[in-house]
């Protein structure tokens, strides 16, 4: 039996998938930006030379790269009530989740990136008599920064795309205002088809803007 396709009813409804779409785009940018300053913090813990700083940075960069995102989001969500009494709404324990996440995995970008750039370049600039937070944000992060974008901007591509797991948390988001519109129009193919489509051409535009960015980076570089 051949299926008819018809997308008159998500047509018709596109105002609902609009609004999910802006609110996966508000959780993704919020995550994103938390999960690049915890990221940095947790980066510059790890490569600290004190104990007390680098081993609690490495335990978390570690459980929560190796732990499913999805626990977190039940964890936080159903948890934190039972546990502490605290009582998050889903968006704040999907950006939580994703934040804290997303940070590890920018830690290890960072970190990768910083230690990328050649030891000579802190021995001089110590000679100079700079001091070490001086060092990294006049000589080092600039350099770091141009080869860690290509890895940051996969993670948190991929964080966009986590951020389908909000809607286990009846989250507003793409996914969640898609199994809504599924369930009223009887149309899931079509539904699902169209989110797909949604999220290809939002990434697919954020990754061709991010190649022409890193594009004049570096030639800024080499000039």
């Amino acid at each position: 039996m051949e299926y008819a396709w018809d997308f008159r009813p998500i047509w018709q409804n596109s105002d609902m998938l609009l609004t999910g779409l802006v609110n996966t785009l508000r959780l993704s940018a919020a995550a994103i930006l938390a999960g690049l300053v915890f990221g940095m913090i947790l980066a510059l813990g790890r490569l600290s030379p004190r104990r007390w700083l680098s081993w609690p940075a490495v335990a978390v960069i570690e459980f929560y790269r190796n732990t499913p995102p999805l626990v977190h989001f039940f964890w936080y969500f159903y948890g934190l009530p039972i546990i502490v009494g605290i009582t998050l709404s889903p968006f704040v324990a999907a950006w939580l989740a994703l934040s804290i996440q997303s940070g590890a995995f920018f830690a290890e970008v960072f970190r990768g990136g910083i230690q990328s750039v050649e030891r000579g370049q802190w021995e001089g600039a110590q000679a100079l008599g700079m001091t070490q937070a001086r060092i990294m944000r006049r000589i080092i992060l600039p350099q770091a920064i141009r080869r860690m974008i290509p890895p940051l901007m996969e993670r948190s591509f991929e964080l966009v795309k986590t951020t389908a797991l909000a809607a286990t948390l009846a989250y507003g988001d793409l996914v969640y205002q898609a199994m809504v519109l599924s369930s009223q129009t009887f149309r899931p193919l079509e539904t699902y088809t169209s989110v797909a489509v949604i999220f290809f051409v939002v990434l697919f535009a954020a990754s061709l803007a991010m190649r022409a960015v890193e594009s004049r980076l570096h030639s800024a570089g080499r000039r």
